[in-house]
């Protein structure tokens, strides 16, 4: 049976609907706001899967053509693998639902999440995150809390709850934000140096609003949902875990006073071997278990030093920062360069400088649009001492890009500034937690060598927390394994003077507000102290660009002219091209961009570009070349692709009975205009330039038509009865 119901939530009404569509998944929605709807399914495997050390949950979203009314691009007219707005979807949904469902339950479960229709203003993102989160509540899959998510922007001072496509574009501050009852469980998003207490007042608003759609989630819920599974837990496991500690408690703790990370991994290896020497007799079958319970007990251990020492286990206190080390300029032949490391974390950060011809176009069902600034971030295997084959980027890759790209953002200079198309590559060397963050430290002083005036340098230092009943213990600049074990990973980028990006994931049931502003207060000092360390390497970007940049000159003509400098079949471009041996884009309204490494090949272009837009004007001497002589006159290039009449009679003082005693064609001559009819034909006179004969007089016309003659004015014929001047000798 059908069932649907109506949430109003910041002036806006979700439509959740189930039992019409995709009645066979163990849990299926349509949520709708305006014309945007997706639908999205939960369903788990029959028999529990083979116990892999993690939970087996698969999610996946994707928007079809057809939602926007589009054809898919490329031979095969279908859409293809997910795009990068796609894939980061899909971890908008993954990040708060992974914590919340019950241990022991290892049956494999897969979200797949299908935008169906897009009305253009409204994104299906989070309502994709509602609609899963209603599609898991609704089925028989165990989950421990019902999420709740909503998308906020501030506009003018004012928070927008779930803001449309052309409010967000005017927002100073965006965020999406995942919530259970009266915690936090997910924060991404972004600003322009937003403070920190505008982003604890914009997750105040975000929590009112979620608040309301978990409530019309668990309406639904109470109206269609299945009863949920319910396993009994492996008593094995916690026999397991109880002689581990018995027998090994010391030596745990132990390895977690190792602070080199490959020290620590060798010391934790040799354990594992010989715990599951010691537990194969009695738990044969339970090798996965044994890992994962030896995994937990340390990372126990770890957390109860941190509680009761306020010690970490490479020795900092929970507020101390890594050293750090900043170089730039350390690629000879990049246009820019840098190499930033924080502990056993480093990233290279490196700059392309390109024109608009390199800019990113993106088409998706939100519109077409282009990207003048991109980073691109790679983590290959050598990085954390592992051997695997090199593929794509996958989910993190993205993720972590396109994070750090958010920060750098809002410091770039706009295009009238700098009209460069800028390309950013973080690879990250080596890691031991805080990567991404790595990239917006190198990406900022890499910007700075390249000489791209960015608004101010930009740092970013990832946050951990270990919490136990009243015990609380924040973290600044996180190692891998407090990530891994600890309760937050929150991630916050920006300025001195406020917040450019952030993104907060909670590994338990959620994060309070006082514990969020804690940590981002916590943040902005651990920001500071690392914006300090690049300003020793370099306090501002450099004067001048590296000589193997291209050199971008703007210039402006009238759109009007634009095809003279295309030429029929694109031969005035290509000759501009091949002849300057520069770069040319145009744009729609009349701007040039003129690209080269060489100032001389830029003059070049510039001075072909100026030629052929050039208007004629009166009285002025050019350089002409004839084109083509006629019975009563030549026509005479005078700039690229404009001519004039020279006619018979302005040849010479004297008397000229055919063209071709003065004339041929190709000659070079100078030539002076001196006509221009309103038709725009011109008028020129080779004689005026000449000496005059002594004695010669000139008297006005008495010509019946002073048009200009242009290269219709033939009809004085040799005679030159038609034209300016009457010609006679004293």
């Amino acid at each position: 049976m059908s069932e649907s119901l109506n949430i109003e939530v910041g002036g806006k009404t979700l439509q959740l609907e189930t039992g019409r569509v995709a009645r066979q998944a163990n849990g299926a929605v349509l949520i709708q706001l305006d014309g945007t709807v997706a639908l999205v399914t939960a369903v788990c495997s029959h028999q529990p899967a083979e116990d892999r050390g993690f939970f087996p949950l698969m999610v996946e979203y994707r928007e079809r053509s057809y939602a926007a009314g589009k054809i898919p691009g490329g031979f095969f007219k279908r859409e293809s693998r997910p795009s990068d707005r796609e894939t980061l979807s899909a971890r908008v949904i993954d990040r708060p639902i992974r914590p919340l469902f019950k241990d022991g339950f290892l049956h494999e479960v897969q979200i797949i999440a299908t935008v169906i229709s897009s009305d253009g203003q409204n994104s299906a993102d989070v309502l994709a995150l509602n609609g899963a989160s209603a599609a898991l509540a609704i089925s028989s899959i165990p989950m421990e809390k019902t999420i709740g998510a909503c998308r906020v922007a501030r506009v003018d001072n004012q928070f927008i709850v779930f803001p449309t496509l052309e409010e967000r574009a005017e927002a100073d501050l965006e965020l999406v934000v995942a919530c259970v009852r009266g915690a936090v469980v997910m924060v991404e998003g972004g600003g322009k140096e937003a403070p920190e207490s505008v982003i604890i007042e914009a997750l105040q608003v975000a929590q009112d609003a979620c608040m309301k759609i978990i409530d019309g989630i668990e309406e639904l819920q109470s109206r269609a949902g299945k009863k949920k599974w319910d396993g009994a837990p492996d008593e094995a496991v916690a026999k397991i875990r109880k002689r581990m500690k018995t027998e090994y408690g010391s030596r745990l703790a132990e390895s977690n006073r190792i602070a080199d990370k490959d020290e620590r991994r060798t010391f934790i290896s040799t354990l594992q071997e010989e715990i599951l020497e010691g537990f194969a007799e009695e738990f044969a079958d339970y090798k996965v278990k044994i890992r994962g319970a030896l995994d937990d007990l340390i990372g126990n251990s770890a957390r109860e030093i941190i509680l009761s020492e306020g010690v970490r286990m490479d020795g900092r206190k929970t507020d101390e920062i890594r050293d750090i080390t900043c170089e730039v300029a350390v690629l000879p032949r990049t246009h820019g360069s840098a190499l930033f490391t924080r502990g056993q974390t480093q990233s290279l950060g490196v700059i392309t400088l390109g024109t608009s011809a390199d800019e990113q176009r993106v088409d998706d069902i939100e519109g077409e649009y282009k990207k003048k600034f991109m980073l691109h971030y790679n983590f290959p295997p050598f990085s954390v001492d592992e051997v695997r084959f090199l593929r794509g980027p996958g989910r993190r890759e993205i993720g972590h890009g396109t994070l750090a790209e958010r920060a750098l953002a809002p410091m770039i200079p706009d295009e009238e500034e700098f009209p460069y198309t800028i390309r950013v590559v973080s690879d990250i060397l080596e890691s031991n937690g805080s990567s991404s963050m790595a990239s917006v430290c190198s990406g900022s002083l890499s910007l700075m060598d390249a000489g791209v005036p960015i608004k101010k340098a930009v740092a970013g230092i990832a946050m951990g927390l270990v919490a136990d009943g009243d015990r609380v213990a924040v973290l600044s600049d996180i190692l891998g394994s407090e990530d891994h074990f600890g309760d937050m990973d929150f991630k916050v980028a920006g300025t001195r003077d406020g917040i450019n990006a952030f993104q907060m994931d909670c590994k338990t049931t959620g994060i309070s507000f006082d514990l969020i502003e804690r940590a981002l207060l916590q943040a902005r000092d651990g920001r500071l102290h690392i914006l300090g360390k690049m300003e020793s390497a370099l306090t501002e970007a450099r004067p001048e660009m590296s000589p193997f940049a291209p050199r971008i000159t703007a210039i402006k003509i009238d759109p009007d002219k634009i095809r003279d400098i295309i030429g029929p079949g694109g031969k005035m471009i290509r000759k501009i091209t091949e002849e300057s041996s520069a770069s040319i884009d145009i744009e729609d309204d009349g701007t040039i961009k003129i690209a080269s490494v060489n100032e001389e090949s830029t003059k070049i272009a510039i001075e072909m570009i100026r030629a052929l837009t050039a208007s004629p004007e009166l009285d002025t001497v050019y350089d002409g070349i004839v084109r083509r002589i006629v019975p009563f006159g030549a026509f005479v290039e005078i700039l690229p692709g404009k001519d004039g009449l020279l006619h018979i009679s302005e040849l010479e003082y004297r008397r000229v009975e055919r063209v071709e005693e003065i004339l041929t064609e190709g000659d070079k001559l100078q030539v002076k205009v001196i006509g221009i009819d309103p038709e725009g034909k011109i008028r020129l006179s080779r004689r005026v330039l000449l000496e005059k004969p002594e004695g010669w007089v000139d008297r006005p016309s008495r010509d019946r038509d002073d048009r200009g003659g242009g290269r219709g004015g033939d009809r004085g014929g040799r005679g030159g009865r038609d034209h300016g001047h009457r010609r006679s000798h004293s």
